[in-house]
């Protein structure tokens, strides 16, 4: 078997329409979550465009279908990794905060507060697991993120953090 200029272009063709649809899939999904439901449709007709575009020509050839076949794929799997880079930077939000000390110690949760943000705590009653701890949530902007996990982190090594995206937010306080 030959590979001809045309047959690397094809190639090339259908590994970028792959990595274009995919990614455009991932974000759809996380705007349909969201609730942007307009938007994630247009981002859909958009999506299956260029799906049908990808296919119909890969279908349609006769160049070396191996090679088409793995182009394809890998423009998939990039598509999917190129999607997830996208959408952590366009799609910001809140973020929801759950954090269990491994010991109760109120110089964490003064210091969590004098870096600006707000907590509600619970008190977690000693157990065969443990002393008595603290629970707080946060409610923060996904952007401060890393820096609120390096802070509790730095406080209490040992602390179970949990993060969930947060679909609203009514009062309250958000740094």
């Amino acid at each position: 078997m030959t590979i001809t200029l045309q047959t690397i272009l094809l190639c090339l063709k259908i590994f970028f329409a792959r990595v274009l649809d995919v990614s455009l899939g991932t974000i759809r999904t996380l705007f349909t979550v969201r609730g942007k439901r307009k938007v994630a449709a247009l981002i859909g007709f958009i999506e299956i465009m260029v799906w049908f575009l990808a296919v119909r020509t890969a279908f349609n050839s006769s160049e070396a279908g191996l090679l088409l076949a793995v182009f394809y794929a890998g423009g998939f799997a990039t598509g999917t990794y190129v999607g997830s880079l996208i959408a952590s930077r366009l799609i910001k939000g809140t973020v929801t905060v759950q954090a269990v000390t491994s010991f109760r110690d109120d110089g964490v949760l003064e210091a969590i507060r004098a870096a600006g943000y707000a907590l509600t705590v619970v008190n977690v009653n000693p157990s065969e697991y443990g002393p008595e701890k603290y629970m707080f949530f946060a409610e923060i902007s996904g952007d401060n993120l890393s820096e609120f996990k390096n802070l509790v982190y730095s406080l209490d090594p040992g602390a179970f953090i949990k993060v969930q995206e947060t679909k609203y937010v009514y009062n309250g306080f958000i740094k």
